[in-house]
């Protein structure tokens, strides 16, 4: 997974997430659109956490 492209579609999710709140969305449409957020958030998580496991083993020579 690419760091940026996560941080990227996860700026744009909370941009959405803004304009829909200004906008008068419905509390549904929002509830969705804060969950994909949740899901983007996990999984920058997971490869920040990725990359860190392998600058690990490269450092420790593995």
């Amino acid at each position: 997974m690419d760091i940026q492209i996560l941080t990227v579609w996860i700026r744009s999710q909370y941009a959405t997430l803004k304009a829909g709140r200004d906008a008068g969305q419905t509390s549904t449409e929002l509830a969705l659109i804060a969950g994909a957020l949740l899901v983007g958030a996990g999984l920058l998580v997971v490869a920040i956490r990725g990359k860190l496991l392998e600058k690990i083993g490269i450092i420790n020579g593995g």
